[in-house]
């Protein structure tokens, strides 16, 4: 799937304010956040201080992102599951947070609690990514 820089930026971001939720950051989701930056065609050195910094900067507006399209915001949805697994279990704060996400883009919660189970079910796997699907365009 192509995407737009806009969209690469709120996909990224919508993962930090994500990761945020439970007070954290895990060396697994600091690593699977730098893959996924760098997927999205960010600088390592960006990356690394948006990950260092996301607790800390209450600047960041913590608004669920609203992509363009429906497609892209369930390969989000997806993607935060598997974040929100990757240290075994979704914090509350975490799928409540989905849920806005998935309300702001017309996604039915039935799909998310099926996504959920099934990201449950791998156990905090991270060798697939949806994020690996995607191609970052530069052009209007």
């Amino acid at each position: 799937m192509e995407i737009s820089v806009v969209d690469a930026s709120k996909y990224f971001k919508g993962l930090l304010l994500l990761i945020r939720k439970d007070h954290k950051v895990t060396d697994i989701e600091y690593a699977v956040m730098a893959r996924i930056g760098k997927r999205l065609g960010f600088e390592k050195d960006f990356c690394d201080n948006a990950i260092q910094e996301i607790l800390g900067n209450r600047y960041i507006e913590d608004t669920p992102p609203e992509f363009s399209t429906r497609g892209l915001a369930m390969m989000f949805m997806k993607d935060g599951l598997t974040v929100g697994f990757c240290d075994h279990e979704i914090d509350r704060k975490e799928e409540k947070w989905l849920k806005a996400v998935a309300e702001k883009n017309s996604i039915e919660l039935s799909w998310l609690s099926d996504e959920m189970e099934k990201a449950r079910a791998r156990k905090g796997i991270t060798d697939h990514l949806e994020v690996d699907g995607i191609t970052v365009t530069h052009s209007a």
